[in-house]
């Protein structure tokens, strides 16, 4: 009988190699990307097409200002995924919601390509845009939480930063895949481009969707998660139970994200559409300047893991990789006003530097602040409701600053306000205790209910 329950350990441990050997890092990395590249097409079409096709009655600056408010409603609604996928997250396991947000992004986003103009079906065509895209929010609310954990959640003590850097680099990956396509349909002309060229890269994300589908579907449910299923220690309401006992987390996290949301919408979206209006860039100049952008964050972000897992002091990384940004970011908006193609590339890649380090590092960083029993729900609060009220917002407000006082300063002051909350939040919340570290102490068990179908 002892033979018996050793081979049966031996067995468990074989299979735990086993699976430790599976792709969760790159099955995070594969569907993130996608869903990423879902979300990044939309902020696209909103600077550069949907005032024309849903909105043809607002010209000019109102009319983009009304673009990027459903380009908001996305942000609007990535909290209620958070929430609704946190919760089952939280108490069902990571994977199957992963499967689940993959499926609602992806028929959501394919919708948007297939949806009548306001010249054909009038006001319904922007109702039923902000419906669709209140469900691409919903989707990524879900997804960013389950994709970080299932890689970090993987990882081996003290690289908990390093497996989370997989999910995270879906996010300019799939920024990059999205500013290739409408770089390439940009060259259209004007007609072709606002009546169907823009629908391309919408309908395309079925066939990514597949391949995502193939990829997360082999990946192993985490090992926190699986443990606290089989020990039944799942917590019944994982939203009630993270807002009494963890408030100040919730609070500190969601400043902590800021730059690292808020950082590529001041380039992709508002600055886009920026220098194509009020500027003198035409579209396809200003994509590429982005696609160089995007390119050296997809280099250069997972050098910010690196930092983060080699230097002793988390908080002196942050440091070292958040305050060039209070210079860089000023220098971003300052040539690319130059109107000079060389500087503004310049510009914006340089510029791009500081906050993708910090990007790579932030989804580690944050996970580990919270105990396992209550991550993902946590970590999906800090981060959606982070991109609701600052990410999501951006645009919207440089438009407004930009429209209000007629001068990119008060859009620059914005930006350095924005950096410097995120740096001042994080260093707090590297203060509170790190519970990857305190796993393997003795603790007492949470308030728990058994788990149910």
């Amino acid at each position: 009988m002892f033979t018996g329950a050793t081979h049966e350990c031996d067995h468990r441990n074989r299979t735990r190699a086993n699976e430790s050997r599976q792709p969760p890092g790159f099955g995070a990395f594969i569907g993130s990307t996608i869903e990423w590249f879902d979300f990044y097409i939309y902020g696209t079409a909103a600077a550069l097409v949907f005032d024309k096709v849903f909105f043809p009655e607002l010209e000019g600056p109102i009319g983009t200002l009304v673009a990027f408010a459903t380009f908001w409603v996305g942000f609007l609604a990535r909290p209620i995924g958070g929430i609704i996928f946190g919760h089952y997250g939280d108490r069902l396991g990571r994977k199957k919601t992963l499967v689940i947000t993959l499926l609602m992004m992806g028929i959501s986003t394919t919708a948007i390509g297939l949806l009548p103009g306001y010249a054909s079906i009038g006001i319904a065509a922007p109702i039923l845009l902000v419906c669709i895209r209140m469900i691409q929010g919903i989707g990524l609310g879900g997804e960013w939480g389950g994709s970080v954990l299932i890689a970090s959640e993987h990882a081996p003590k003290g690289k908990s930063v390093l497996y989370g850097a997989f999910a995270q680099q879906g996010s300019p990956v799939g920024n990059t895949l999205s500013t290739v396509s409408f770089l390439a349909i940009s060259q259209l002309p004007d007609d072709a481009f606002v009546s169907w060229g823009w629908r391309v890269p919408f309908l395309a994300s079925a066939a990514l969707v597949m391949v995502g589908l193939l990829v997360r579907l082999k990946v192993t449910e985490s090992p926190a998660m699986a443990k606290l299923i089989e020990k039944k220690e799942v917590v019944k309401l994982p939203l009630t139970e993270v807002l009494r006992s963890h408030p100040m987390l919730i609070v500190l996290g969601i400043g902590a994200c800021t730059i690292g949301l808020s950082a590529t919408y001041f380039k992709s979206t508002f600055a886009l559409s920026w220098a194509t209006t009020s500027l003198g860039f035409d579209r396809s100049s200003f994509l590429t300047i982005i696609l160089v952008a995007n390119i050296t964050q997809i280099i250069v972000q997972p050098f910010g893991a690196v930092i983060a897992t080699r230097m002793k002091s988390w908080s002196r990384a942050v440091i070292v990789m958040l305050v060039p940004e209070l210079v860089l970011m000023p220098v971003m908006f300052v040539l690319i006003s130059t109107e000079n193609y060389g500087l503004a590339m310049l510009g914006v890649a340089v510029a791009t530097i500081p906050h993708c380090l910090y990007y790579a590092a932030l989804a580690g960083m944050l996970a580990s602040r919270f105990p396992a029993h209550l991550r993902y729900t946590g970590i999906s609060l800090c981060y959606q409701l982070c991109g609701t009220l600052l990410g999501g917002t951006t645009p919207i407000i440089g438009q407004f600053l930009l429209n209000r006082t007629g001068s990119i300063t008060a859009v620059i002051a914005y930006a350095v306000f924005q950096v410097a909350l995120t740096l001042g939040c994080m260093l707090l919340l590297l203060k509170r205790p790190n519970h990857d570290e305190q796993a393997a102490e003795p603790a007492a068990a949470p308030r728990t209910a058994p788990v149910t179908a």
